[in-house]
């Protein structure tokens, strides 16, 4: 897979078809802060919105005490803690893009 040449949102793409990542995982790969790749995924979300061959996938952050999901949750960023049991012991989200067909 060749992503050196090619800016850090068409890596984050590359690396997110058909692959559930996470904003840690994805950072590590590009040599990227997770706060970048987080403000980065954001524009990607956008230029995915008008491409109808691709979709963007939010896999949402679970709580690991209590195990709420939190499905409502459209921001990219992990939260800070569970709105039941307040633990901080959040699961990242993951991120994916798929191809519609």
């Amino acid at each position: 897979m060749q992503i050196r040449n090619q800016t850090a949102r068409q890596q984050i793409s590359l690396l997110l078809t058909e692959t559930f990542r996470t904003a840690r995982q994805l950072a590590e790969l590009t040599s990227l802060s997770e706060r970048e790749v987080e403000e980065h995924l954001e524009h990607v979300v956008r230029s995915l919105a008008r491409d109808r061959s691709r979709r963007f996938m939010l896999g949402p952050s679970t709580c690991q005490d209590c195990e709420f999901v939190f499905r409502e949750r459209t921001r990219l960023t992990r939260p800070s803690r569970c709105p039941h049991c307040r633990s901080e012991a959040i699961s990242a989200p993951g991120f994916m893009i798929e191809a519609q067909a």
